[in-house]
């Protein structure tokens, strides 16, 4: 997914409670579907981001050089305007974007 892209509130929203719970019947199944969403949507991101910062590394680290790199600053704040791995996993959540599988759910196969 392109978290680009994604139009989505960049701070915190007070929303309904009874929408988190419709689709797992849980509150608190919902809030560790979320958390680890968030968590998978934050490592893609970093990822993401450490590839782009690394193309601008200098080939060797001298102490005594330290220089300002224009297009690194300018990633770094385009990332740090994105919104949060939690604003975007509760976006995917109540866009029905997210496939929830809960093994101890399921029935046992016989």
């Amino acid at each position: 997914m392109d978290y680009k892209k994604v139009k989505t509130e960049t701070t915190a929203v007070t929303r309904k409670k009874e929408k988190f719970y419709e689709e797992t019947g849980n509150i608190y199944e919902t809030i560790v579907v979320l958390a680890k969403r968030a968590n998978q949507i934050g490592h893609e991101i970093k990822k993401e981001l450490d590839q782009k910062i690394e193309e601008f590394a200098p080939a060797s680290d001298n102490l005594e050089e330290v220089f300002e790199n224009r297009e690194q600053i300018e990633i770094a704040r385009f990332y740090e305007g994105l919104p949060k791995p939690t604003l975007l996993s509760v976006h995917e959540f109540l866009n029905g974007d997210i496939y929830i599988r809960n093994p101890h759910k399921e029935a046992p196969i016989i």
